[in-house]
């Protein structure tokens, strides 16, 4: 197991968050309303494997992760906070770049089921589901959609290698989720999401700007994040280029945040064209994705 890490948040922040900002009372209330060992086993699946990267390793400064309880409980009243300006602002920037009205939608990493939400509201005659390896934050997630009133499946999955059928998805997205893992784990779900997307279907990644956290150190040491330095180094367009998706474009959202849309095409076969990331300005950034081949 990993050796936890003195972030800035550790040594700031989690103080006043954790005294001030977070209701203790309500934190508490919640996790004393259920069995979690037991809700937990209605989404663990006996074939899901950990692997390693993600087992391994402490996240936000909880040891275990997101398989550690705590992490479940946390993760929404810190997140509140932790994606300035505004975190439902962030999460609706990636539902506003969809560009279709997808039937059948998968939500990857879906976590506490934020964005999933959001998807479903956004389109409520869609099938959405949200999939997931930390079985306590699909408890949490499942809750959430219970009160909204929504229908969401929920399912413990790895996103490198769901069990669904090919082409069997109109809409793939993950938030915050590639940040979190190393870049040839995202290259391997981006070959995923084009396995599981008809033609013409989308893909939309959100995650932190890649450019802004290259440009700006400090912020990848706000919380213990393994991979995010590996991330920021790379470029989600190469990752999704080198996949197989097209008309590939990435726009710097709050400046701090990006959202990567993709397409896939007609033809598998198809020459991705690379192009530098550009500087954070808030306006489209497009990227050549794609260049039909010839013969």
């Amino acid at each position: 197991m990993a050796v936890r890490k003195d972030t800035l948040f550790e040594r700031f922040l989690a103080p006043f968050v954790k005294t001030v900002l977070i209701d203790r009372d309500a934190l508490m209330q919640y996790y004393q309303s259920k069995d979690w060992e037991q809700e937990g086993d209605r989404f663990r699946q006996p074939h899901v494997e950990y692997p390693d990267y993600y087992s391994s390793q402490n996240f936000h400064s909880i040891e275990g992760g997101y398989l550690n309880l705590s992490a479940a409980i946390s993760y929404d009243p810190i997140t509140k906070y932790a994606l300035p300006p505004n975190e439902d602002w962030v999460r609706q920037g990636l539902i506003d770049r969809i560009q279709t009205k997808p039937r059948r939608i998968l939500d990857l990493g879906c976590g506490t089921g934020s964005t999933t939400l959001l998807l479903k509201q956004a389109f409520p005659d869609a099938e959405v589901i949200g999939i997931d390896l930390a079985p306590y934050m699909l408890v949490v997630a499942d809750d959430k959609a219970r009160r909204a009133n929504l229908n969401i499946q929920f399912t413990q999955a790895n996103a490198e290698r769901t069990s669904f059928l090919d082409a069997s998805f109109d809409l793939v997205t993950a938030s915050l989720l590639f940040h979190e893992t190393p870049p040839e784990v995202a290259s391997t779900i981006l070959r995923e999401c084009f396995r599981l997307l008809s033609v013409g279907g989308e893909v939309l990644i959100l995650d932190g700007n890649q450019a802004a956290l290259r440009q700006t150190d400090w912020l990848t040491e706000i919380f213990e994040e393994p991979y995010i330095k590996a991330y920021a180094a790379g470029s989600v367009d190469a990752w999704m280029g080198a996949a197989g998706f097209g008309a590939v474009i990435t726009e710097a959202l709050w400046l701090i945040h990006q959202v990567t849309h993709g397409v896939k095409p007609i033809s598998s076969q198809v020459r991705t064209v690379e192009f530098a990331t550009p500087e954070p300005t808030g306006d489209r950034q497009w990227a050549l994705g794609y260049m039909p081949t010839e013969g």
